[in-house]
């Protein structure tokens, strides 16, 4: 069944039409690139970074230039996904990251596609789409990527240095930049389908894009649609290599961390255990069959890790592991010529993407239930000797919570361009709007749940909830269904769907954006023309959110005997109505304005020292309403010594200011399983999401310098290598209390800021964790990016190789009193931090067999990293690491002789072609969850091989 799945997929992906023939176009390639092309002044290349600078070859920041056709050809499933095999992103987001829609990381949908330049924040590098800034998606000033139209962007410009002082705050580690086809002509269209070698992971997607030329070619209009349908897999457990690996122990040398798997949860099995006090026989049991106590059946534990064990009758939970995903995509661009030196154009765009995903298993801990319980057999309440008992059961009857956020994300641009001398100029107005709608399915009402697990003997002897009988709660609890937890399948259907309900997050993110620059070259020198650009920037983000479950929320105790309790208006403390939140937000805003400039003075020409030599700066001005202002600067000197040889290097000071989530968002709650380092203890307690107001912006400084070598005695060769050095200060950084070093921090060394995130009552319990952003790390990291092109020919037939290659040893995050974590060669963190291999290599191949048959194989490797970076933490003899693990991805496509004029071209990609398995893996803090958070880095491919076919088509 599977392989007819695979073959209809196939099949379906190859009957239909799709846009231009393949993307290993080698001319193409080689014109686009910075360090391939030759300097070609009929056909400059616009060079992002710079506003100053329109050719490529004299860019003193580094910039990655790659066609899009030369990405969506090594990974055909979209640009966004095949954009990240460039080893200079780390640690970006998407549909396979761990699930999660709550919390400070989730923001309402985890799974969005977030780029990470590396590993140091997806909100410090920039999305622009052709040099203009993408309005964000959400209050944390994250743009889901997947809003650019694929089909119309002509490549992919990365700058990897910063550039604040261009473009703007939050340009700290980079730029990326999507160009566009502005002068599109004809129609492309393409279907494909795939699916894994598995039979899931189901994809269709469409799309169609046409360009032509009105009035009299004074006009011209662009216009894309794109379909795509992805189903998923909604269970990590449909991979055999997925084994439920968590990290047990507590980090020292008594209970070292270690990596298991199999895991499961000895106090959580199916059936639900008793556990009493006294003389109470029953005590440790569970049910294994409804109604039937058995005794438990207990794996392998290790110290340190209470519950957590290596097999046994334990439960564990099963969580999405690949997102799906719908979405429809519109675009349009229209320009006029106004007259011979004005022109006037608008565009539009329109992405509406709805996710899904499992987010977690009901877990039922400690709860507390009555002796006289209706559904407990006599002969075992006759064992229990008090008139309460404690119950814990992992509740996988229901579906499991299910988070499916649906978002419609818009922006229209209009403005003018022209030229006036030896100026261009351009002013524009951008409006972005985005609507997220997140529906929590299956979310747990913590006071139906109190009311559905008292149950007594009714009028009849009928099971009925203890609060319908009682004559002040009657009416409210008409409904209330008895919830009988006894076994693994004895909970009735009507009682699963009175304690669970559907609660509906919607966020809405507004931002009006005005820029107008001009540049051009006012005068000459010895050397060559000096270029300038003037440019200001007035931008205002709103945000605005509602929800039909807050953490402001307490439920109503009255006549609930069991598991509630009342809200304390002095502390806060009380059982919240759900188990999980989102907080309503007030419209919240934040507005600033930025003027800037920026010169490239070229000083030397064909002299004894250098064929051209050249310097470039840049400074802004930014004024925030929230946080004050701020400068920023660029330096930096390019220096073409031969025809072969050029050598560049930069020197920035950049800025990213908070967030409106960073400054006003609203307290937020999550339920986390969380170890008590100071007692031992592991409870469920609520994390608590609170804002920082008093934040300023934080202070990054770059250094880049770099070698470009173009050997005149081998055409068509190039090596390009550049190191740089990346210091930001005052980073804001979300402090976690359940974190380890946090807690150490607060234990041993008595840090009254972490010591306030962890909240305890009377007895030395912890009730509640704090998370708070701050202005209090300073981060560093270096490294150096390798990139070799050779364009030419194998037997008179075009061939292209590129290589990429990223080292990184270290991102330290340096904070007060704390022992300094370093996220370089490591592959999880706190916060959201994920997999930074130290070694990141891409290698693309493309060859052109005959005119009509061409072959591209590409393959990315990562090295071995550690599990965690805090250096204090012990990890048991031959622990602690993650194996390399590569990828090796094959694209076969062919010319169709068509009637028409035009081009059409089918092509079968094989993602993963060897069918490689990530090596297991986690971090510490997952023992309480088996199945759930983690188990593979996010950098390696959890699907397996993968199978693409379709048709793309042009005229």
């Amino acid at each position: 069944m599977k392989k007819v799945r695979l073959i209809t997929a196939l099949l379906c992906g190859a009957s239909a039409i799709t846009f231009a023939p393949a993307a290993f176009a080698q001319n193409a390639l080689a014109a686009a690139e910075e360090d391939t092309a030759p300097a070609d002044t009929s056909n400059e290349l616009v060079v992002t970074g710079s506003r100053t600078i329109t050719n490529g070859n004299t860019s003193p920041v580094p910039v990655t230039v790659i066609p899009t056709e030369t990405l969506i050809n090594a990974r055909p499933t979209s640009l966004t996904e095949s954009v990240q095999i460039l080893p200079v992103f780390s640690g970006s987001r998407s549909q396979v990251s761990n699930p999660s829609a709550t919390g400070g990381v989730g923001g309402g949908n985890g799974v969005a596609a977030q780029l990470n330049l590396r590993n140091i924040g997806a909100n410090r590098n920039l999305v622009l789409m052709d040099g203009r800034r993408v309005p964000p998606t959400s209050i944390s000033n994250i743009v889901d990527a997947d809003v650019i139209p694929q089909l119309l962007i002509e490549r992919v410009d990365t700058v990897t240095g910063g550039v604040s002082a261009v473009y703007g705050s939050d340009a700290v580690t980079g730029v990326v930049n999507f160009i566009t086809n502005r002068k599109f002509k004809g129609v492309r269209a393409y279907m494909q389908g795939g699916m894994s070698e598995y039979g899931d992971a189901g994809q269709m997607a469409a799309g169609v894009a046409v360009g032509t030329d009105l009035f009299g070619g004074r006009g011209h209009f662009t216009a894309s649609y794109e379909y795509r349908d992805d189903q998923g897999v909604d269970r990590r457990s449909a991979r055999d290599w997925y084994s439920r690996p968590v990290v047990v122990g507590s980090g020292t040398a008594a209970a070292p961390y270690r990596l298991i798997t199999n895991a499961t949860l000895a106090n959580l099995p199916f059936g639900g255990r008793i556990t009493c006090t006294g003389a109470c026989t029953v005590n440790g049991q569970y049910f294994a069959t409804d109604g039937v106590l058995s005794p438990l059946v207990n794996g392998t534990a290790y110290a340190g890790t209470a519950n957590t064990q290596v097999g046994g009758s334990g439960g564990y939970v099963d969580l999405t592991m690949k997102a799906e995903q719908r979405m429809h995509q519109f675009y349009g661009r229209f320009d006029f010529e106004v007259s011979d030196n004005v022109r006037l154009f608008v565009l539009g765009s329109g992405t509406f993407k709805r996710n899904s995903f499992y987010t977690d298993e009901v877990q039922l801990q400690n709860i507390t239930l009555s002796r006289t319980n209706f559904f407990l057999a006599p002969a075992y309440q006759a064992q229990i000797p008090t008139a309460t008992f404690s119950f814990n059961r992992m509740l996988t009857q229901p579906e499991r919570a299910n988070a499916v956020p649906e978002s419609r994300q818009i922006m229209f641009v209009a403005g003018l361009t022209g030229s006036a001398g030896k100026f261009d100029w351009n002013v524009a107005y951008t409006r972005g709007s985005s609507r997220l709608e997140t529906l929590l399915r299956n979310n747990v009402n913590n006071q139906k749940l109190s009311a559905a697990l008292d149950v007594v003997a009714g009028v009849g002897g009928a099971p009925v909830c203890y609060a319908a009988t009682q004559a002040a709660t009657a009416a409210a609890y008409a409904d209330c269904q008895p919830l009988n937890l006894f076994g693994p399948t004895a909970s009735s259907i009507a009682a699963l769907d009175y304690i669970l309900d559907d609660t509906l997050y919607v966020a809405k993110t507004n931002q009006d954006d005005i820029t107008a620059d001009i540049a051009g070259s006012p005068f000459d020198t010895w050397a060559a023309p000096v270029t300038v650009a003037l440019s200001g920037e007035w931008r205002r983000q709103t945000f605005e959110s509602t929800s039909a479950a807050t953490p402001s929320m307490y439920a109503d105790c009255t006549n609930l005997r069991y598991n509630c309790t009342p809200r304390n208006v002095t502390t806060g403390a009380g059982t919240f109505l759900y188990r999980q939140t989102f907080p309503a937000t007030d419209q919240i805003d934040q507005s600033v304005w930025e003027v800037a400039g920026e010169v490239n003075l070229p000083l030397l020409k064909d002299s004894a020292i250098a064929r051209s030599f050249s310097v470039n700066g840049a400074v802004r001005y930014t004024k925030y309403d929230t946080v004050g202002d701020y400068w920023t600067w660029k330096a930096g000197a390019d220096w073409q010594i031969t025809d072969d040889l050029r050598v560049r290097g930069t020197l920035s000071r950049d800025i990213r200011a908070p967030t409106l989530n960073d400054l006003y968002a609203p307290t937020s709650v999550v339920i986390v399983n969380n170890q008590d380092l100071l007692t031992g203890a592991t409870n469920q307690v609520p994390s608590v999401n609170v804002p920082n107001p008093n934040l300023t912006a934080e202070i990054g400084k770059t250094k880049t310098v770099g070698v470009v070598y173009k050997p005149g005695f081998a055409p068509g060769l190039s090596f390009a290598v550049d190191y740089y050095d990346i210091q930001i200060d005052g980073a804001i950084t979300t402090v976690q209390g359940f974190q380890p070093n946090i807690q150490n921090g607060c234990n041993l060394n008595g840090v009254a800021l972490y010591c306030d995130l962890i909240v305890r009552n009377s007895s030395n319990v912890v009730t509640a964790w704090l998370v708070r952003p701050v202005n209090l790390a300073q981060i560093k990291t270096y490294g150096v990016d390798f990139e070799v092109n050779y364009s030419g020919q194998l037997f008179g037939q075009a061939l292209n190789i590129r290589g990429l290659a990223a080292y990184q040893p270290h991102i330290r995050y340096i904070q007060p009193s704390v022992p300094t974590i370093d996220q370089g060669g490591v592959a999880f963190g706190s916060a959201g931090l994920t997999a930074s291999p130290s070694v990141r290599l891409t290698g693309m191949v493309n060859y052109a067999v005959t005119d009509k048959l061409k072959l591209g194989m590409t393959y990315r490797w990562r090295n071995r990293m550690k599990l965690w970076g805090d250096p204090t933490v012990v990890w048991a003899p031959g622990e602690g690491t993650i194996a390399p693990f590569g990828q090796a991805s094959l694209n076969v496509g062919w010319e169709l002789p068509i009637p028409a004029a035009g081009k059409a071209e089918m092509f079968v990609n094989v993602q993963n072609l060897f069918n490689a398995a990530p090596p297991p893996a986690n971090s510490p803090g997952t023992a309480t969850s088996p199945g759930g958070f983690g188990g593979f880095a996010i950098t390696d491919d959890p699907i397996g091989r993968y199978w693409t076919a379709g048709i793309r088509f042009r005229f």
